[in-house]
Parts: C-alpha cells; sequence; structure tokens
C-alpha cells in the first residue's frame, strides 16, 4: 500500500508556506518604508530593487522546493509493486470420509476433488507454499506446506478414500495449525465437504473461531447434487442420503471472512477451484522512493547555484 514509513517528519512541510508569508511579509514591509524616505536616491534604489524582486523569489520557490523534497525524502515514501510479498501459505483441507465415495462425481467424488485440486495448486503463484489435510472421523496431514507444487500433487493423488465418518472441525483446525506453521505470511485455509459434522473432537465453530482469531481466512466449498444420492441402506432396508450442510460451511466462511461455494457437479468443482487463486488477496511488495526526492532535491539546489552565482544569470 502507498504510504510513508516515518510520516511524523511530513509535519515539518509546514514551515514552507510559513517560509514563504515570511519573505513576502519583509518585502512588502521594506517597499513601504522606502517611500516614506526623501532622498531621492534612496528612493529610486528602492524602486529599482522592485524590479529585481523577481529573481531573489524564484530563487526563494527554487529553495523552498528543495526543502519540501528533502522532507518528504526523509518521511521514507513507498509504493507497491506488481510482485507480491512473500507469498501465500495455501492449505486445502479434503473430506475423504465415506460418502466421498459416492458416483455421482466421475469417477467418484473423491477423484474428481482431487482433480479440481490439482487446477488450483498449478494456478498459485511460485511464491505461494501449499500443503494438504484430510479428515473424516479424524483429521491428519498429506502433504506439509511446501513451496514445491509438485511434490504436494504427488500427495495429493496418492490420498485414498476412508470408511470413516465426518469431522469437519478437527479437519479444520488441523488445517489452521498447518497454516500457522510458517510467520510471516498471509494465511488460507480451503475446506472441502460433502457432509454434516459427525465426529472429532472439535467443534466447526471452535475452529471457525481459531482461524478469526489467528486472520486466516477460510474458503468453504459444499460438494453435493442437484439429485438425492443413495449411499447405502440401514438394516431395514432403508436407503442413506448424503447430507450436506450448507448452513455450516456458509458459517465458518462468513466467521472467517471468506467465502462458501456450492458444487453440484464436476464441471462447477473445477470452476471453483480454478477461480479460487483469483480469491486470494496478496499484499504487494513495498518499494522505497526516497532517492527520487534526494535526486530532486540536488538537481533543484543545483539550480539554484547556478542561477544565483552563474556568469550567465538566468534571472534577471
Amino acid at each position: 500500500m502507498t504510504g510513508f514509513y516515518h510520516p511524523e517528519w511530513l509535519i515539518a512541510l509546514v514551515i514552507l508556506p510559513c517560509l514563504y508569508y515570511y519573505y513576502d511579509y519583509q518585502t512588502k514591509r521594506k517597499k513601504q518604508e522606502a517611500i516614506v524616505f526623501s532622498h531621492i536616491g534612496f528612493l529610486k534604489s528602492a524602486l529599482h530593487g522592485s524590479k529585481q524582486s523577481a529573481r531573489p523569489r524564484t530563487l526563494l520557490i527554487i529553495s523552498l522546493a528543495a526543502l519540501g523534497c528533502i522532507i518528504i525524502g526523509l518521511a521514507d515514501p513507498h509504493i507497491p509493486l506488481e510482485q507480491t510479498k512473500e507469498g501465500v501459505s495455501v492449505v486445502l483441507v479434503l473430506d475423504v470420509s465415506g460418502s466421498m465415495q459416492a458416483t455421482d462425481y466421475q469417477p467418484t467424488r473423491l477423484e474428481s476433488s482431487k482433480r479440481s485440486a490439482e487446477i488450483l495448486l498449478r494456478s498459485l503463484d511460485p511464491k505461494d507454499y501449499a500443503g494438504i489435510v484430510t479428515f473424516e472421523s479424524g483429521a491428519t496431514s498429506a502433504a506439509y506446506l511446501s513451496p514445491d507444487k509438485d511434490r504436494v500433487i504427488r500427495k495429493l493423488h496418492a490420498i485414498e478414500p476412508k470408511e470413516g465418518a465426518t469431522a469437519i472441525g478437527d479437519g479444520l483446525a488441523l488445517g489452521i495449525d498447518m497454516a500457522e506453521s510458517i510467520p510471516n505470511r498471509k494465511k488460507v485455509v480451503i475446506l472441502l465437504s460433502d457432509g454434516v459434522n459427525n465426529a472429532g473432537v472439535i467443534p466447526p465453530e471452535q475452529a471457525a473461531g481459531f482461524a478469526r482469531d489467528k486472520g486466516i481466512q477460510v474458503f468453504t466449498v459444499g460438494m453435493g447434487s442437484e439429485t438425492p444420492v443413495v449411499l447405502g441402506y440401514d438394516w431395514f432396508g432403508n436407503p442413506q442420503y448424503a447430507t450436506l450442510d450448507e448452513a455450516q460451511l456458509q458459517q465458518i466462511a462468513e466467521v472467517t471472512n471468506g467465502r462458501y461455494y456450492k458444487s453440484v457437479d464436476d464441471r462447477t468443482l473445477s470452476e471453483i477451484y480454478a477461480n479460487l487463486n483469483k480469491e486470494i488477496v496478496r499484499e504487494k511488495e513495498d518499494t522505497s522512493i526516497r532517492d527520487v526526492f534526494y535526486i530532486a532535491a540536488l538537481v533543484l539546489l543545483s539550480g539554484e547555484i547556478l542561477l544565483r552565482y552563474g556568469r550567465r544569470r538566468i534571472i534577471q
């Protein structure tokens, strides 16, 4: 962000108009005093000096401009560059519970989510770090944060489905912990689930609170279908349907200043992950431009010396 590293120096700029108005006041006062003298020679001299007033006034303006550049340089202004600062730590938190083996996505929900996650990983900036956490009845680290996206992608494809329940809170908490492992970087967690939190020891609301307190943005992706998906049958032959708790995922995103996305098929899931990188706000790297103002001050002072003492004075 454009600004100053030492803005307190800018207070000194108040001196500049004060100096100019003081000079203007003294010039007018001397002219008025000269008029009251009866000595014709002194009067002529004073009137002749009024014709020369353009020169000292111009020299003063140049000196004040040089002083202003020096003061701004001391305030150390900076502007953002096109390149990003440290990069972003991006942690993918994937649901690998039993419901992720449903075949409404091809070939399964899990394989489709892995394929879409790869799109995101390949779109990340070179300075970004990526890691993966998986969860079912509990949570585990599948790939630690690394700038080597190819390595993370290999770990992604090695993930296998589990038969457990859905511990969204545990998965999110472990993702937050992984994101925190590298300090002084922006941190983002992308959570994908197709179910309802029904296992684990950490409630999703509590995990979302952890993320909010640590300034970690969480994007959530709900994986569902336009038609009911049968996962199996109970002892009485009744169908068991996949249930997506959208309200829970929306709340997590809202609390952490993130965003919730709803996927209904392979195409929408791929589009979501393809656009997620654009949603990550990256801090631009700043560069100091104080030397520009110091050089400008040097040029102005050199010009002022030339005008004042040069053999051929430009201003008469």
